[in-house]
């Protein structure tokens, strides 16, 4: 099976070298790579510096330029739209470092035939697991990573995990030619954080059904290209605001009538979360993506300018 992986930048070229350096590791060989750079014509150019043509292996690497930056899934579309005569499209967060038998093992839940898209196990340098797949909760406006913080080689029952998941992480998701005929591409309008989950969520009305490959193991250094990784009271506007902003248009795009109780849930939870530890910033930030949500803004923030 042929697979795209499909990679967005944003003035990072030293992540994609090191992804790239572990995609030539793959077990699976049968693959070619397509990064879209969201940045200007200075970050694309960057890019093209240190990004190899093809890799040890032979497999392509083609670049793709956004300059308007359309966000994170609007970087994943272009990806899909450069590839289509792929088999399956494996988009991957440039902070991501798959080990060697991720890709086969995804593809060996995948060709059983009754799923549509497939997710891994996630986890950070520690060892600890971040995600081994998602469950979105509409009523709390909240995601909840299933299996957060159990050790990595502990073994995980696939059948737990899809039962449970109702998404599957975008920092490392499998998805079919038919997942992307049917759903259609991400939503832009998201730019980014939640696109994965609406997507997902889609998806899953539309009949299309989600798996978890245990073996796939993907090491992911989270927040490397937006700062949500930063100390709690360091934490830039940009992912706290978009992160609420967010939860709140998937519930009024998906489930509206869950609004009355993910609003409030949502006020309390951030309150809960910064200000015990005098993150007023912070919570400045996620209350001004909820009222952004609440007046249906969409799309790239205003604070960040027709140029970024």
């Amino acid at each position: 099976m042929h697979v795209s992986i499909c990679i967005v930048a944003f003035h990072n070229p030293g992540d994609i070298v090191e992804c790239l350096a572990a995609l030539e590791e793959l077990d699976h060989r049968d693959f070619e790579v397509v990064v879209c750079e969201n940045g200007d014509a200075s970050a694309y150019q960057a890019l093209r510096q240190v990004a190899p043509s093809e890799l040890s292996g032979g497999q392509p690497v083609q670049l793709v330029h956004a300059p308007t930056n359309p966000g994170y899934a609007g970087g994943v579309n272009r990806c899909i739209a450069a590839s289509r005569d792929a088999d399956a499209w494996w988009v991957l967060n440039p902070d991501a470092r798959p080990d060697p038998g991720a890709l086969t093992a995804l593809l060996d839940r995948l060709t059983m035939g009754d799923v549509d898209a497939v997710g891994g196990c996630l986890y950070y340098p520690s060892g600890l697991i971040q995600a081994a797949g998602g469950r979105w909760r509409p009523r709390l406006a909240r995601v909840e990573s299933l299996g957060r913080d159990r050790p990595v080689d502990q073994p995980i029952e696939r059948h737990a995990i899809e039962s449970r998941m109702t998404f599957i992480h975008g920092a490392a998701m499998l998805v079919s030619a038919r997942f992307v005929d049917v759903a259609g591409p991400m939503r832009e309008d998201y730019f980014l954080y939640c696109e994965e989950v609406e997507w997902c969520v889609r998806a899953v009305k539309a009949g299309l059904r989600l798996g978890f490959a245990p073996d796939a193991r993907i090491l992911h250094a989270q927040g490397s290209t937006t700062g949500s990784a930063d100390d709690i009271r360091k934490r830039p506007r940009l992912p706290i605001y978009m992160d609420e902003r967010n939860k709140l248009l998937l519930v009024r795009d998906s489930s509206r009538a869950d609004l009355l109780t993910a609003l409030p849930a949502a006020i309390l939870l951030l309150v809960l979360r910064y200000a015990p530890k005098g993150a007023w910033a912070q919570l400045r930030y996620g209350l001004q993506g909820i009222l952004a949500a609440l007046r249906n803004e969409r799309g790239k923030p205003r604070s960040m300018g027709k140029a970024a």
